[in-house]
Parts: C-alpha cells; structure tokens; sequence
C-alpha cells in the first residue's frame, strides 16, 4: 500500500513536470511493470484527475490541457501529511497535523480548475469521515506529533511510558518507525535502557521530549520486515498482559459480532453455542457485555455475572 500511494503521487509529479509521458518510460522510472502503471492510471482517473492517454510514436499519457495538479507548490510536510493520510493514518485530533493536512489540501484545491473545485465544495458539504466508534471515543495522543517530528527528523526522544500493569519509566528512544494498526499508534524504536529494538503504544507515553542529539537508523532495517517478523510476539505479549477470558452461550451463532470478537474458543454443545472470548480487562468486559445481544449469556467468570445481575437490579429499580 505504501508503495502504491508514492508511486501515484510520482506518476501525477511525472506527468505534470514532462508534459507528456509513456507508460514504458514511467514503468521504468518507477521500477515497476507497464501493467501496475495502467492499473495506478485508472485510479487517478476514478480519483477525477483528467488524464490523457494517446497511441503512436508521438503518443503518452498527459493531463489534460489547462489541468494542474501543482504537488511542487507543497512543503515537504504538508506532503509527508498527504501521504500519511493517503495510507490511511488518519491522526484523528490531533490538531497540529490536521492543520498542516488542511493546509496541504487546501493549496491542491485552489490549484484545479473552476469546475474541480465546485465538485470538491460539493463533496466537502455531501461526505463526512467519523472514525470514532459507536461506544469508545479512541484514546487521545497528544504526543503523535512529536513522536512523528522526531522520527522524521533523526532526532532522539525522552519519553514517560506507563505499562498496563500501572508501572511508569523513563526512556530514551531512537525511533525508527510509526506504525497504525486498528487505529492504533505504535512506535518502533531503539530503547538505549533496554539496548535493543522495542514496540511502545503511542497512547501509553505520558510525556515525551525530543532531544538535539541525532541517530542514524541502521542501513539494513526495514520497518515492514520488523513489524512483520515481531507482529505474532507483539500480539502475543499483549494477549499475556491484556488477558480477561470471558466464556459466553449463545443462543443464535451471530457471524458479524464473533467476527468483531477475539475468540479463544468455540464448543457447539447441542443447538447451542460456546465462546471464550478476550475482552482483555474487566473494566472493558464490563462495558461490552452490557451491549451483546439478550439471547446471548456470559457464564464466566462469576465477578462479571454479578456485575451483570446489578446492573439489572438497577435498571429495574430505574424503569419498573
């Protein structure tokens, strides 16, 4: 993916700075195959960018005449924000980096023709992006962006990070890599205490101070291979710290909430169904089991039956 959205910004860079372009010439220049170079053209033109496309020795592929799409006029930040956002790091409130992606939008918006921007009023006024779930509002970072500015700039951290188990240190960290997953912000980096590579959730670092002193990352890293080689460990880990099995009887097999649910068994016992299932702590069985269906029952553990039990008492003291 990240592949893809840099070669889609290059492939636009390409074309706007040589006028006219073939699909060979820019295969080559992006070390990839004429085919992914067609494939990425088709998403630029769905995306509504007006691109040309002409056959014969004198043919290539070119914007449409009075078309602009104007990437130079762009920082290098607000474009690095661009990215960002196009591989789906959506920094939610984080009001500094919405700001520099606003920012970087809204000089590619005063850039396209009259009738572009018309359709991106439109578009503003008919669409709307909430990436917030129903229930949880996602735990605020407040430090992304200096965590973002100091890996972008080579630049050390001290940061403040607090375990689940409550336990707080102080570190200090070369990151080498941001990394989302399910909308949650994790940092790869160098931790000198440990004298090794480690995995920190960005939500848990309660300050965090980039330093003057720089690092280089090593030339044989890849940030992808990492995550990749760690992921199952990492999960692993967290499965170990954030452990709370619940086990629950359904009734009817509900497909789309076991889907959403990290489950660690599952018995069919008769016309019946049998689930042990990770919510991870019993503040946050607490909360879930409160929305689950009413022909879906927990059996265990016990605390969290009773939780449920006065929590009816209530309800009934509350409406009956």
């Amino acid at each position: 993916m990240a592949v893809r959205v840099h070669r889609l910004i290059a492939i636009m860079l390409l074309i706007e700075s040589r006028g006219k372009i073939k699909a060979n010439e820019l295969a080559a220049a992006l070390e990839t195959s004429v085919r992914s170079i067609y494939r990425d053209i088709d998403v630029l033109a769905e995306a509504g960018i007006p691109i040309v496309t002409t056959t014969g020795p004198n043919g290539g592929i070119s914007l449409m005449e009075g078309y602009t799409v104007n990437l130079r006029q762009l920082n290098g930040d607000e474009l690095i924000h661009l990215y960002l956002t196009g591989l789906g790091f959506h920094q939610g409130l984080q009001k500094e980096s919405t700001l520099k992606l606003k920012n970087a939008l809204l000089k590619l918006e005063k850039t396209m023709p009259p009738a572009y921007r018309e359709d991106i009023t439109k578009a503003k006024n008919v669409f709307y992006f909430d990436e917030t779930p129903w229930w949880n509002e996602r735990p605020a970072i407040p430090f992304l962006e200096k965590l973002r500015a100091a890996l972008w700039h080579s630049h050390k951290l001290r940061v403040e990070y607090r375990k689940v188990n409550g336990e707080r240190s102080s570190r200090t960290l070369r990151p080498y890599g941001l990394v989302v997953k399910q909308g949650e912000w994790y940092l790869v980096g160098y931790c000198e205490a440990a004298q090794g590579l480690r995995t920190f959730k960005c939500e848990r670092m309660t300050a965090a101070e980039q330093l003057e002193e720089g690092y280089t990352i090593p030339a044989d890293f890849s940030l992808e291979g990492y995550w990749s080689g760690t992921e199952k460990n990492f999960r692993q880990n967290c499965r170990a710290e954030e452990y709370y099995p619940v086990t629950l009887r359904l009734a009817n097999p509900h497909p789309e909430l076991v889907n959403r649910l990290e489950v660690l068994n599952n018995v069919t016992d008769h016309n019946t169904f049998i689930l042990t299932v990770n919510m991870y702590s019993y503040e946050q069985a607490c909360d879930k089991v409160m929305q689950l269906p009413g022909d879906i029952e927990v059996l265990e553990p016990l605390i969290l039956r009773e939780y449920i039990m006065e929590k009816i008492k209530l309800l009934q003291k509350m409406y009956f």
